[in-house]
């Protein structure tokens, strides 16, 4: 009786963690996302670039943790909607991909005696615009507050789902680490030009995904305002 019991429970909270990492990782998207952390950290040393990874992948989880844990709260207090979250973050990957996107193909090279960025330079730029918008952007945060969302009853069960929820967004975490990390090696094998191409692919895509987070918030808050329209 308690093996199954126990079996039960194992099932059920790794149905949770999966459930997590299933719903996050394609949005996420750290290995479409590689190219991109690549061009934007070019004027960085290797040991640098895999501080940076190290640190996007630490705000992501903590990001991706606060939104599900918390972030409907704190949506509650200031009185926001997922829709508004929507349209603004929209709005800054649209801003971040067109940069990118009309980025000269070889990026400037490092001037000599230039002092090396400080460990405050690159925490800064771990978190913008590296962790938000380009790895956790609204479309990630409005996924997490959707898992955090509905909490079960009672705080032992409660307590299990935070902890599911808590593992899966490691493993999340944990695949933006390694797609980052090593995106130096998988990209070399492409070239100047073939990693070129990607990168202008993958922000056009980034394009698209923040038209797409725009819209879906513009959608929502006219299917709110006028139901008969929706």
């Amino acid at each position: 009786m308690f093996a199954a019991a126990l079996v039960k429970e194992l099932i059920s909270f790794g149905s949770i963690v999966m459930l997590a990492v299933g719903a996050l990782l394609p949005i996420v998207d750290p290995l479409g996302g590689a190219p991109i952390y690549l061009a934007m950290t070019a004027n960085l040393t290797s040991a640098e670039r895999c501080r940076m990874a190290k640190m996007v992948a630490i705000n992501s989880f903590l990001l991706l943790i606060a939104s599900a844990l918390a972030g409907a709260y704190v949506l509650d207090f200031f009185g926001l909607s997922i829709p508004a979250v929507q349209i603004a973050g929209g709005i800054v990957v649209c801003l971040v991909a067109w940069q990118l996107l009309n980025s000269p193909n070889t990026q400037p090279a490092v001037e000599r005696g230039a002092p090396p960025p400080t460990a405050e330079d690159l925490s800064q730029q771990a978190f913008y615009p590296m962790t938000m918008p380009l790895t956790v952007g609204p479309g990630s945060i409005s996924v997490a507050l959707t898992l955090g969302a509905n909490p079960p009853a009672g705080f032992r069960p409660l307590l299990v789902t935070a902890f599911a929820h808590t593992v899966g967004i490691l493993l999340v975490a944990l695949g933006v680490y390694l797609c980052y990390r090593y995106a130096e090696p998988i990209l070399r094998k492409l070239g100047p030009t073939g990693t070129g191409v990607v990168v202008r692919l993958t922000a056009f895509i980034l394009l698209c995904i923040g038209v797409q987070i725009g819209w879906n918030g513009v959608h929502a808050l006219i299917a709110s305002a006028y139901p008969a329209l929706s």
